[in-house]
């Protein structure tokens, strides 16, 4: 969809000002929560703060296999932080199938709402369900999006965009920052990558068919706009937007920490400065952070990269445990996290021919150092065909002739690379994917401090979004009927230009996303 400043702001003026101007209103409390009312407690008395963390493809496997190779590497560990704080499962079907893609799981824990894969805060019927984000918004707390993914992707996207299509993420960088959004600006801080969404087509690495400077207009709505760790680690006011990379964040393991903040240290930051402003305003917050690539490597089928990102999910889900505990006292807060699926299918072990018959062997991840991606660049772009730096590198110290053959026949393809050396260490690994997409299995329910426990049991996705409505006391139906009454931005961001359109978005296989 081609947009340009000229009609953007007469969009605009047509009439965002009306429905923000009705936002701004004093809240009283809550007349109710989810999408039927009456249902709050209509005290007025300020709720928990809430902490939402999505690890992306993160699946009952992953977690085992993350288990193991702790336990390999330390015979003292048994266990990882977030065994703790298992308090159930989740079913992530969609409307439109078993399998659910991130945007309409997303949609599930935003909007309380079932919708089709590829949908952004919208129901099947192309209309915007409010979401809890804009909820909390509403009635004055303070809001906050974290992702490791750029923070256009569908997971951050569906608690703050509504549009029929999870790929159109030049329109969700416009709503995010309040530019087309009817609530004009709804969340006070945005950490992660996609700065290529947010420069105009005349910059360099852009990703944006138009000449909107997405930055510029996040500064002139108050935004503080920084891209350095230098910026990051000093005093940072809300509202704020940090965008590290033009694309998504790096894998964990290929991160270099001078440049760009761990999930752990963005998860810190955002809730000490929704901390302090909260403080001041005596209005609790909520935040939703994403361990976005654990997702990636999944249907990378990289091993690697998978296991170490779930590594700095639970070193993240560790850090919030611990400020949770730490502000205990003057800033209760619940923190619930579930995956939004599984990703890739992993399976753990195989067979031997002899003792003790089943085997997985996680001390093969020791020595690899990199993601099959970043390897499979950097033995493209180097001068001789000699692969052996390469399997070295990635925890192949002895590769087979055959496989030494095949990987100088596919030097020159970095995709093919990636694939073929991924499969190799798998194989050495004991471990099998069914898949290069989502699963449709249950997967993993967290939950630490204020009413988690109130959650204890196996739920349907869509219970996820109703739960953090109650314990806030939102009611999103109040924010879906403001979000249909503006008809020019439903037109104009929200709806497909056709039926035609729209319906070969909801036909289209997982395949086609741009992960």
């Amino acid at each position: 969809m081609q947009m340009n400043l000229g009609s953007l702001f007469v969009l605009a003026l047509a009439g965002f000002g009306a429905v923000a101007a009705e936002e701004k209103k004093e809240w009283k409390g809550s007349k109710g929560y989810g999408h039927g009312k009456g249902k709050g407690s209509g005290s007025g008395k300020t709720p928990n703060n809430f902490i939402m963390v999505i690890p992306d493809g993160f699946g009952p496997a992953s977690e085992a296999m993350a288990r193991g190779w702790t336990h390999w590497s330390n015979n003292d560990t048994t266990t990882l932080p977030i065994d703790s704080m298992v308090i159930g499962q989740v079913r992530t079907r969609a409307t439109d199938s078993y399998v659910t893609d991130s945007a309409a799981s997303a949609t599930a824990y935003s909007c309380g709402l079932k919708s089709y894969n590829g949908a952004i805060g919208v129901v099947p019927s192309f209309a915007p369900c409010g979401t809890v984000l804009e909820a909390a918004k509403a009635q004055g707390m303070h809001t906050g999006l974290i992702a490791t993914s750029r923070i256009t992707h569908a997971t951050p996207a569906s608690y703050v965009a509504h549009v029929y299509d999870r790929d159109l993420e030049a329109n969700i960088a416009l709503q995010e920052i309040g530019y087309a959004h009817p609530m004009g600006r709804v969340v006070d801080l945005l950490l992660g990558g996609g700065r290529c969404f947010f420069t105009p087509q005349t910059t360099e690495d852009s990703c944006r068919e138009d000449d909107i400077d997405a930055l510029a207009l996040a500064r002139d709505a108050g935004y503080q706009v920084f891209s350095d760790r230098e910026t990051f680690d000093g005093e940072l006011t809300l509202p704020y937007l940090g965008l590290f990379t033009q694309d998504h964040m790096s894998y964990e393991i290929d991160r270099n920490p001078s440049e760009e903040p761990s999930l752990a240290e963005m998860a810190i930051k955002g809730l000490d400065s929704l901390l302090a402003a909260s403080q001041e305003s005596g209005e609790p917050f909520f935040i939703m952070v994403e361990a976005s690539r654990i997702d990636h490597a999944g249907h990378a089928n990289d091993a690697t990269g998978h296991l170490h990102d779930i590594l700095a999910y639970n070193e993240a889900m560790a850090a919030m445990r611990e400020w949770i505990d730490e502000h205990a006292e003057d800033a209760p807060t619940t923190l619930i996290s579930t995956a939004d699926h599984e990703c890739g299918g992993l399976t753990i072990g195989t067979e031997l021919d002899g003792p003790p018959e089943y085997w997985w062997a996680p001390e093969h991840f020791a020595q690899s150092t990199a993601t099959a991606g970043v390897l499979a660049k950097k033995y493209a772009a180097a001068n001789a065909s000699d692969p052996s730096e390469i399997f070295a590198a990635y925890g192949i110290p002895a590769p087979t002739a055959d496989e030494r053959a095949q990987a100088v026949a596919l030097q020159s393809d970095e995709k093919k690379f990636a694939v073929f050396l991924a499969k190799a260490l798998s194989d050495r690994l004991g471990i099998n994917w069914s898949t290069a997409g989502h699963t449709g299995v249950d997967v993993t329910l967290y939950g630490y401090g204020g009413n988690s426990a109130a959650m204890v049991g196996q739920h349907e996705n869509t219970q996820i979004g109703e739960f953090v409505a109650k314990q806030l006391g939102l009611d999103l139906e109040d924010v879906t009927e403001k979000l249909a009454k503006n008809e020019t931005w439903l037109e104009t961001f929200v709806k497909p230009p056709t039926q035609e359109v729209g319906e070969k978005v909801r036909r289209r296989g997982l395949a086609m996303h741009h992960h």
